[in-house]
């Protein structure tokens, strides 16, 4: 694959990352391999957080990356509080919270420093300043290499680039999610940074392979996209992509992550990936699948901003994104 640049620090990383907040669902000598196996076939972005899996997630990636520390470059969002059950319980981005976040993770990765450290959500009853400045001295103490942001909008990006320079951006873009175009995508590429997009494939809707209604132990029943005359809607509108994906001999899910990679270099997608075939799988779609102007513009027509009904997050959630 050809690698691409991560923002302004000049580090090459795969043009995708490997997602992990599943991670664990699978056995864990599965799991480990198929890291392994990414790793080894240059897949070299793992994306986590410290509260996937209630740190399990972290204890993991530390086995599977042992012996393959410089081929991985590891990013960790942070700041999350969860209770035993696993509800969150809020957020915390005071600078001593985020320094103890982070010994912990340095200990469940058995590493000496994380590449990427980003504030997975804006603690509202802490100036975001303050919350970089703790990643600023874990960088100048050699714990972190690079300064990452999470769900932030166009203002808190400016606010936290004037205290360190942010290296990436990670937050949720798809052919169905397209909000960050008018205001944070363009502050993202004016400080240099890279984007990094979860969910492209919008919770599974872009794949083509769902049918409503959801069984009712579905999760996303709470997304109000999959919900009622929302989720028909919708569902009628991926048939069109459905219908040019088949022209170009790819599927649904295929064609909308192919999208992504195409809206520029400085975008690299998070995808989950549970077993060495779906690396391969992956893989072969970064270095096969391309997209003419043409057709990338008839797939920004047909699913412009706003094409597909309902938020992506029930207003309880909405509350707590500043994005």
């Amino acid at each position: 694959m050809k690698m691409r640049k991560l923002g302004n620090s000049g580090i090459d990383i795969s043009p995708i990352a490997i997602g992990t907040r599943e991670v664990g669902e699978k056995s864990k000598q599965q799991t480990i391999e198929t890291l392994q196996y990414a790793i080894d076939s240059g897949i070299n972005f793992i994306n986590t957080a410290d509260f996937y899996g209630m740190g399990m997630n972290e204890l993991i990636i530390g086995e599977a990356i042992k012996n393959r520390r410089e081929k991985a470059f590891i990013s960790v969002k942070t700041g999350a509080l969860r209770n035993h059950q696993g509800h969150f319980l809020g957020f915390d981005g005071r600078p001593n919270a985020i320094k103890n976040f982070c010994a912990y993770s340095l200990t469940r990765l058995g590493v000496n420093e994380i590449d990427l450290y980003q504030i997975a959500r804006v603690d509202p009853n802490v100036p975001i300043e303050e919350s970089v400045g703790a990643i600023k001295d874990l960088i100048q103490e050699g714990k972190v290499r690079c300064l990452g942001l999470s769900e932030v909008n166009a203002d808190q990006i400016r606010r936290a680039n004037a205290i360190h320079p942010v290296t990436a951006v990670e937050i949720e873009y798809s052919l169905a999610t397209r909000f960050i175009e008018k205001e944070i995508l363009p502050e993202v590429r004016k400080i240099g940074a890279s984007l990094i997009p979860y969910s492209v494939l919008s919770y599974g809707l872009l794949t083509g392979n769902l049918s409503g209604p959801l069984p009712k132990e579905d999760y996303k029943n709470m997304f109000p996209r999959f919900q009622g005359e929302n989720l028909e809607y919708n569902l009628k509108l991926v048939e069109k992509l459905k219908d040019i994906a088949s022209q170009k001999g790819v599927t649904a899910g295929e064609l909308a992550l192919a999208w992504a990679l195409h809206q520029g270099d400085d975008i690299i997608p998070i995808v989950g990936m549970s077993s060495a075939k779906r690396v391969d799988e992956n893989i072969n779609l970064v270095e096969s699948i391309q997209l003419t102007s043409e057709e990338n513009k008839i797939l920004n027509d047909t699913f412009n901003s706003g094409a597909f009904k309902g938020e992506r997050y029930p207003d309880a959630l909405l509350k707590v994104v500043a994005s």
